[in-house]
């Protein structure tokens, strides 16, 4: 077991439904794009696969997909979507856990990295995306640049979304890299909030690159987002490719 917090049952159920947007078929085509082009005629694994929200449309593309997801609930959820002979997933941590054969790619997107909360487990998650790919594959991260800037001195919550049905904001440990999202989320109609919150270790480019060195890997591109978009110094996330040596 990682420090990875696990997701619940009830967190699993409503999650599809949390990231609707985030789901949908116009959302998803720019990173299932740039996916495709770099798994080519290979096979793709998806680290902290989840509910299948990109592995399932990318296996519709025609990609050999296969997935590691720590929460036995989450993958649960992806099961009701398709079956396990045209998408095997494997139930651990995406640090340690190993599956059979080699992949043209490994990625692993929407901030999850961030889950392991230590700077050791995300190494071993470098080394081990290294271990499953064959020679000249690809190892891919989406993660959003850490909001430090928006934090003057005495200030430590930092608002990301107030909307209708939801408060979130986001608290930071400044020594220890940790980083708290806070939710609160409107349900019904009756004025009631459900908070949550999950913990997160943030990286910056910098140290996820020094990560992929120790693993073997060399940076091959980094740019702002899923389109393609130049990575600059105003850029709130990034996308960023290592390769492993033929």
């Amino acid at each position: 077991m990682t420090s990875s917090e696990m997701w619940t049952f009830a967190t699993a159920d409503r999650y599809d439904a949390e990231e609707a947007e985030k789901s949908s078929a116009a959302f998803l085509e720019p990173a299932l794009a740039f996916l495709a082009e770099l798994a080519g005629n290979g096979r793709a694994l998806e680290f902290a696969i989840g509910t299948g929200r990109v592995g399932v449309p990318l296996r519709e593309r025609g990609v050999p997909v296969v997935g590691i997801e720590l929460s036995e609930h989450m993958a649960a959820v992806l099961r009701r979507k398709i079956d396990e002979g045209a998408l095997p997933v494997s139930v651990g941590d995406m640090a340690t856990t190993v599956v059979p054969g080699k992949f043209t790619l490994v990625y692993l997107v929407y901030n999850t990295i961030t889950n392991l909360l230590t700077q050791d487990e995300q190494v071993e998650c470098f080394r081990n995306a290294a271990r499953h790919l064959e020679p000249g594959g690809r190892f891919v991260i989406e993660l959003g640049v850490p909001p430090l800037r928006f934090l003057p001195p005495g200030q430590v919550a930092v608002p990301f979304d107030v909307s209708e049905r939801h408060l979130g904001f986001d608290t930071s440990d400044l020594v220890e890299q940790i980083l708290v999202s806070h939710h609160f989320t409107r349900d019904g109609d009756d004025g009631r909030y459900r908070r949550s919150d999950s913990r997160h270790r943030y990286a910056w480019p910098a140290e996820l690159d020094l990560m992929a060195r120790i693993a073997g890997l060399e940076p091959e591109r980094r740019v702002a987002d899923w389109d393609g978009a130049p990575f600059t110094q105003d850029s709130t996330k990034h996308i960023s490719v290592w390769r492993k040596p033929a």
